[in-house]
C-alpha cells in the first residue's frame, strides 16, 4: 500500500487527471470527470461501468430529490452508469452551465453508497481543487495517490512566508508586499503591509481575488471598487493590512465562477447559481487568512467588511476582531440585484 499523501499532493493528482483513493471504512477511488486522462480512465474502467458521484445539491437540480437514495441535498449521490452516460454526457450532466443547451438526461438511477463519509471527502477534495464536484468512482487503481477521509476533514490550513519586499504604491504610505504559500492546496496568497499600526489593532481587509472585477473592471460585482476603496481607507488610517486571497468566486475557482455567470445570464441569482453547480453559496475558509496574520505578528484586527461570515470565520480561526468597519460601495444597474442577493441570502450588512 502506498504511503498516505498530503492534501496538496491529492489536490494536484486530481487536478492533473490522476486517480485518488479516499481511505475510509470502505475506500473509494475517484477520477475527476473534468480532468481524467482518457488512458487512465480506460485502464481503470475498461467496461465503462464506473458510476458517477455528484453532490446532493446537483442531484436536486437534476430533479432527483424525490428518490430515496438522493433525498438529502447535504449527502452525495452515486448514479448508476448507463449506456448513454459516456464521458461527454457526464460532463454535460455535471456542468449546470450547460443545463439549457443539452437534451433532457436520463434515466438517472441513484445507487446505494457504501460509505457516505468517503464520498463526502472525495467531493470536498474536488471542490478544494477548483473542479466541479463530479467524479467517476472507479475500481482500485494500482499506484493511486491515497489520502484518508479523516485527514481531509481535519486539515488545518497553514502558510509559509515565501518572500517580502518593498512595493511603492501611488498615494499610499510606505508599503511592503509579502507572498505566502498555503500548506494544504499550495495556493499563493499576498499581504500588503501598509504604513505603521502604532501598536493598535490594524485595520485589515480580506479581499478575495476577482479577475473580472479587479483587473477587467467588471460591473457585475463590486470587487474592484472594494479593493481600491480598501486601500484608500487603509492609507487614511495611516496603515493596515490588505490580504489578497486566492478565493476566486467565493472559493469555487475562476472556471466555476464563469459557469455561475452563465447561469446568472439565465436568470439565477449568485447564490442559486453556486448551489445549482453543486457548491455551497460560499466555499471560502479563513484559516489561511488567520495563519498569514499570525505570521505577521497580528492577533487582533479591525476588520473592513460588510460580511458577518468573515468576522465569524476569522474569530473561529483564532484572530480577535476588535471592530467591524463598514465597507459600502454604491450599486450600478449591473450589480444592484447581486448586492441585494448578498444582503438577503448571504446576510451581508446594508
Amino acid at each position: 500500500m502506498n504511503s498516505p499523501a498530503t492534501l496538496r499532493e491529492a489536490i494536484a493528482a486530481l487536478k492533473t487527471g490522476r486517480p485518488v483513493r479516499i481511505d475510509a471504512t470502505e475506500p473509494m477511488t475517484v477520477l475527476s470527470i473534468e480532468t481524467a486522462a482518457p488512458e487512465i480512465l480506460r485502464a481503470s474502467d475498461p467496461d465503462e461501468r464506473a458510476p458517477l458521484l455528484i453532490s446532493g445539491r446537483r442531484a436536486a437540480a437534476l430533479s432527483l430529490g424525490n428518490r430515496r437514495d438522493s433525498a438529502d441535498p447535504a449527502d452525495p449521490v452515486l448514479l448508476e452508469r448507463s449506456d448513454w452516460l459516456d464521458t461527454h454526457a457526464a460532463r454535460a450532466l455535471a456542468d449546470a452551465g450547460r443545463d439549457f443547451e443539452r437534451a433532457p438526461a436520463g434515466p438517472l438511477r441513484p445507487m446505494l453508497l457504501a460509505d457516505v463519509d468517503a464520498a463526502k471527502a472525495a467531493l470536498r477534495l474536488a471542490r478544494l481543487a477548483g473542479l466541479l464536484p463530479a467524479l467517476w468512482a472507479v475500481d482500485a487503481v494500482p499506484g493511486a495517490i491515497a489520502i484518508s477521509a479523516r485527514e481531509l476533514e481535519r486539515a488545518t490550513p497553514d502558510v509559509t512566508l515565501i518572500a517580502r519586499a518593498k512595493l511603492p504604491l501611488d498615494a499610499m504610505p510606505e508599503t511592503q508586499i509579502a507572498a505566502f504559500r498555503a500548506s494544504d492546496d499550495g495556493q499563493e496568497h499576498v499581504a500588503l503591509i501598509v504604513g505603521a499600526f502604532g501598536g493598535e489593532a490594524p485595520i485589515v481587509r480580506l479581499h478575495s481575488e476577482c479577475l473580472t472585477g479587479d483587473v477587467f473592471g467588471s460591473l457585475k460585482c463590486d470587487c474592484g471598487p472594494q479593493l481600491r476603496e480598501a486601500l484608500r481607507l487603509i492609507a487614511k488610517a495611516g496603515g493596515g493590512i490588505l490580504l489578497y486571497l486566492r478565493q476566486e468566486g467565493r472559493g469555487i475557482g475562476l472556471g466555476n465562477k464563469l459557469r455561475a455567470y452563465a447561469l446568472q445570464d439565465r436568470g439565477f441569482d449568485t447564490v442559486d447559481a453556486n448551489l445549482r453547480l453543486g457548491f455551497a453559496d460560499d466555499e471560502r475558509d479563513y484559516g489561511h487568512s488567520a495563519a498569514i496574520l499570525r505570521t505577521l505578528g497580528v492577533d487582533e484586527v479591525r476588520l473592513l467588511t460588510n460580511n458577518p461570515a468573515k468576522v465569524a470565520g476569522l474569530e473561529r480561526a483564532g484572530i480577535r476582531v476588535a471592530e467591524r468597519v463598514g465597507h459600502h460601495m454604491p450599486a450600478n444597474p449591473h450589480n444592484a440585484d447581486y448586492l441585494a442577493t448578498k444582503r438577503e441570502k448571504s446576510g451581508h450588512l446594508p
